[in-house]
Formats: C-alpha cells, structure tokens, sequence
C-alpha cells in the first residue's frame, strides 16, 4: 500500500505550493470563499485601500504628512519605521492589485494606477539610501555619507580584538557610549531612526530619537530591496526610471 506521505522535502514544497495557490489565492484574489466571510475579508481590503491612498496623497484630505524632501512622516521619534513598514506595504499591495488583474485603484480623489504604488516604495527607498535634503545614506555602511554615531551599545564600544580588556556595563556606558567620538564598530546594514518633519538629522548617539537603530526598520526593506532588484534584473521598465513622484494634495 503505498504511503499516504510524503518522500522528500521537494514532495513537501509542492503540496505546500499547491495549497498555498489554490486556497490562499483563490480564497482572497478569485473571491472564492464563503460567504460568511465576504463581510470580513471587504473590510480588511477596505482598510488597506485607505492607507494606500492616504499614503498615495489620494485620501480626500486625511493623508499621511509628508517632509519637504518627500519622506512619508507620521512621527518625530523613530519615523523610518513608518517609512520602511509603508515602502513594503505599497510594494505588497503593487503585487496584490497586478495578481489580482486590476489596473487601477479607486481612491477617493481619483484612480490610481498600481505601478504607482511601487514607484511610492521607490522614493521612500531612494531617500533612506541618500536622495534627500541632507544627501545621508540612513542605511549605516551604505553609501559614501551615513550615520557614524549610532545610538547602539555594542557599536560604541572598541572591538575585542583591539582591546581585549574587560569592559563592564557601567564602564562601557560612561568610557564609551558617552563620548562624542565616531563609532568604533560600524553597524553595516542598520537604519536608524532617520530625519524630522523638516528632512533636518543630527548624527549624535545622545540623539536616540534620530540614531537609534532597529530591525523592524530595516527588515522591511529587505523585501522591498528585494522586488527592486528582480526589476533591475529585467529589461528596463518606466517604473525603475523615474526620477521622482507626483503626490496628490494634502
């Protein structure tokens, strides 16, 4: 009799694939589901609409501010977070929208279309990585200019392998993390908490709201790096070779 499971782990792959194609897609793209649920999954679209046209400046009024330079803003404490969260949102929702066959989405100050979203994710991509008032990568390690007094503990102290000495935590707070000096250790890859309403950021690692680093900045990014790149990697599309954005009115 033969085994109702699965061999190998590529057996594995495809019955999680087809599952995923056939209920995940089917169930939210085909609108395949029951109708007990219509109610539920129209509201969660419903608050996604919003926030992509509030972002998009297409809100009829109730947008997301937005800095000078053209940084989504919501917050002065650690607002990259907002700028990275919402980059790969739009940049979901772009595939979301082109998965499920729709050209356009209806905001209320008109239709926008999806490559729109994605060009969105591109500015805010563009202006961490140093297309900004201030010309600062806020992607430590990236870029020629970029945040070199992080507000990070570990980054602040001498490596060990300069300095092998024993350095306890009141001592590598008071001989370290409090001088004015450039980070020893550079944080490559972090982003940290970035510029205020006005595009202005001072590189202090007294300034936590501004330097703080954090991975939920920065992991959302990944995803978005990672769309851009499969872009780059095909024939040239208008998308990519935009210079800049067209936002609607406040």
């Amino acid at each position: 009799m033969k085994s109702p499971f699965p061999k190998s782990i590529f057996e594995i792959i495809k019955i999680k694939r087809f599952f995923f194609e056939s209920s995940f897609f089917v169930f939210l793209l085909n609108g395949e589901h029951h109708e007990t649920h219509k109610h539920v999954l129209e509201e969660y679209k419903s608050k996604a609409d919003y926030y992509i046209c509030a972002c998009l400046g297409k809100n009829n009024g109730s947008n997301v501010d937005r800095s000078p330079g053209g940084m989504l803003y919501i917050r002065q404490w650690n607002n990259l977070q907002y700028v990275s969260s919402a980059a790969f949102l739009l940049t979901v929702y772009y595939e979301y929208l082109n998965a499920a066959q729709q050209q356009e989405l209806l905001c209320p100050d008109g239709p926008v279309r999806t490559d729109e979203l994605l060009a969105l994710a591109k500015t805010q991509a563009d202006y961490i990585l140093g297309a900004n008032p201030m010309k600062m990568s806020y992607m430590v390690g990236f870029g020629s200019k970029y945040p070199t007094k992080v507000h990070h503990r570990g980054a602040s102290i001498v490596s060990y392998k300069e300095s092998n000495g024993f350095i306890g935590c009141t001592q590598g707070f008071d001989d370290w993390f409090g001088r004015g000096w450039e980070n020893p250790n550079v944080l490559v890859g972090a982003i940290v908490g970035g510029p205020n309403c006005e595009d202005k950021f001072k590189d202090d690692r007294g300034n936590y709201m501004q330097t703080e680093a954090c991975t939920y900045n920065t992991a959302p990014m990944v995803g978005v790096f990672a769309k851009l790149n499969q872009l780059a990697e095909k024939p040239a599309k208008d998308i990519l070779s935009r210079t800049s954005y067209s936002f609607g009115q406040m």
